[in-house]
């Protein structure tokens, strides 16, 4: 059984990055004992997804934080009509005559 190696995304990013410059994938295979196909889809994936190196991480830290606290405020608004359910029960057990 052949264990996996398993590569760093710094590396892949690099190895990719040198894909796309030298054009040449069967070089870069050689360069660095791996098989082209493997590069191959590293560099797609680059390509692909290349753009979210771009993204602002304040700004997805802003979206994360606004789902989590329309999250919250749901969570809040269910447990204050749990707390009103549970106040309308007990006051109608008191007024049969419980205590």
């Amino acid at each position: 059984m052949e264990i996996r190696k398993k590569y760093t995304p710094s590396f892949k990013f690099n190895v990719a990055l040198e894909a796309i410059k030298t054009e040449n994938l069967a070089r870069v295979a050689r360069n660095y004992g791996i098989n082209a196909n493997l590069i191959a889809r590293w560099k797609k994936q680059f390509m692909d997804n290349g753009y979210q190196v771009f993204e602002t991480t304040p700004d997805k830290e802003l979206n994360n934080l606004k789902k989590e606290k329309a999250n919250l405020e749901q969570l809040v608004g269910k447990k204050e009509t749990e707390l009103n359910l549970l106040k309308n029960f007990s006051e109608f057990y008191q007024s049969l005559g419980g205590n």
